[in-house]
């Protein structure tokens, strides 16, 4: 981790970048991974269930990604907290 820190500015935009464009050209086939239970009931419904499965799905997905960014938050204002220094030293 040290060793990243250390690294130039431009660098890590390059490296950043190049994750970013790995990500887009993923095949799509990697992000569908579905649940079999899901998959069937909705192979055998209608497409109102479906749009509610997707809605049902979407709103589940909300509060964990919520939750991972106020910890990210967090943690980045308090990253420095064992680094001040001391006063009885």
């Amino acid at each position: 981790m040290k060793r990243f820190a250390k690294t130039s500015p431009m660098l890590r935009r390059l490296l950043f970048g190049l994750a970013g464009l790995a990500l887009l050209l993923a095949p799509l086939t990697l992000f569908g991974q579905n649940c079999a239970l899901c998959y069937t009931q909705a192979a055998s419904s209608t497409a109102r269930f479906i749009h509610a499965l997707r809605s049902g799905i979407l709103i589940m997905m909300i509060p964990p990604f919520m939750m991972s960014i106020a910890f990210t938050v967090v943690a980045y204002r308090r990253r420095n907290t064992f680094h001040a220094p001391s006063e009885y030293r």
